[in-house]
């Protein structure tokens, strides 16, 4: 991208920004950060996501104004790295923090290993009996190796104190990611799941799974969801249960639907947070079924929430035609596909598909390579 430096306003889509200059070894400038907001600026989970950034790499620098609304950052050298820790905060879940290191972990020096501390499980971004089961398989299309690929749920940790802990590796890839063809979503064969509680009884799983089925069963007999009931030290250290679900495909693929007792309203003062109440057991089994259904009925090689990471990874791919089926684009992944054009130069080709309701999109990779390299 040589010297010039990529400007952007607002606090939307604030850690793919980040994430997509790093890869492109771009400076990049955001200004008016909530600037009008009664709390203006950065918020910690954000300043935690740069910090996290700095552990992953290698001479990037972060300059932010008195008032936390104006950044400027210059990415480094991704380098990976063995046995790195960083501690996530409460103000969002290790979700937020994770999809973005998979990425930048295939593209480091060396492979990467790291423990990350903080709520696995509730929030608003998924959680990892999701990534373990969904996200993670998603990178076998792209030619990444599975069996170095490696996510471990040492403690479970529900909002808002949270206190879990996982494990994640990630290899590197030698040169570049496979461009891929992945039109044919299949028919579901299979739904399988996980329904956790910590530091509640654990009749509160078998409550979830019991009516997760009761919504699948009149369509699937093959439903198995798995109750995982943790205590002690392995609970984290606020109370929790929710439920994560998984419909596998004749052709593969994944797709994912969770629910948790308790949402965070992130960006409301913590006031709030405390004052919303915890979902019945029966009610967030019957919403994740429900989901789940509808995810299934938008068809799709993956689900809503995985739209943006198989963008990502498609332009990532060599100098090569990359053809996938989505459903309908989430909000999310419109922006995403914006930020791709503007900072990595990759357009994709949409086009709807009126028989099936779907989309196919098809990109021209932006040959990416796994080289270390300066960048200017």
């Amino acid at each position: 991208m040589g010297g010039e430096v990529i400007k952007l306003r607002g606090a939307q889509q604030f850690r793919q920004r980040l994430l997509l200059a790093t890869l492109a070894g771009a400076t990049l400038r955001i200004d008016d950060i909530r600037a009008e907001d009664s709390r203006p600026g950065l918020r910690d989970y954000e300043a935690s996501f740069l910090r996290l950034l700095e552990k992953v790499s290698n001479g990037c620098s972060v300059e932010i104004n008195e008032t936390g609304t104006k950044i400027r950052y210059k990415p480094g050298v991704l380098i990976g790295g063995r046995d790195l820790v960083h501690d996530c905060g409460t103000g969002r879940s290790i979700g937020y923090f994770l999809e973005s290191l998979l990425v930048l972990g295939l593209f480091g020096k060396k492979s990467l290993t790291i423990t990350l501390k903080g709520i696995t499980n509730g929030g608003k971004d998924p959680c990892m009996d999701t990534f373990r089961t969904t996200t993670l398989p998603i990178l076998k299309h792209f030619g990444v190796p599975m069996e170095s690929l490696e996510l471990k749920i040492v403690r479970r940790g529900a909002p808002p104190l949270g206190g879990g802990e996982v494990r994640l590796k990630v290899p590197m890839v030698p040169t570049s990611l496979t461009a891929v063809t992945w039109m044919d979503e299949g028919m579901v064969k299979r739904v399988r799941g996980v329904a956790y509680s910590s530091r509640v009884s654990p009749q509160m799983s078998n409550r979830m799974v019991d009516s997760a089925r009761g919504v699948l069963n009149p369509f699937l007999p093959d439903v198995y969801i798995f109750s995982d009931h943790v205590k002690g030290d392995e609970a984290g250290k606020s109370p929790g249960y929710g439920i994560s679900m998984v419909a596998e495909t004749t052709t593969g693929c994944l797709l994912s639907a969770e629910g948790a007792a308790l949402t965070q309203s992130h960006d409301e003062d913590e006031d709030t947070e405390k004052q919303e109440k915890a979902m019945l057991p029966e009610d967030i089994g019957s919403r994740a079924a429900m989901l789940l259904l509808e995810e299934i009925r938008e068809g799709g090689v993956v689900d809503s929430t995985h739209q943006s990471l198989l963008f990502l990874l498609c332009a990532l791919c060599p100098e090569d035609v990359s053809k996938i089926r989505v459903g309908k684009l989430s909000p999310h992944a419109i922006l995403t596909l914006r930020h791709i054009k503007l900072i990595l130069g990759v357009q994709f080709n949409i086009k709807p598909d009126p028989t099936t309701g779907t989309i196919i999109l098809t990109c021209v990779g932006s040959g990416y390579k796994n080289i270390f390299r300066k960048t200017s």
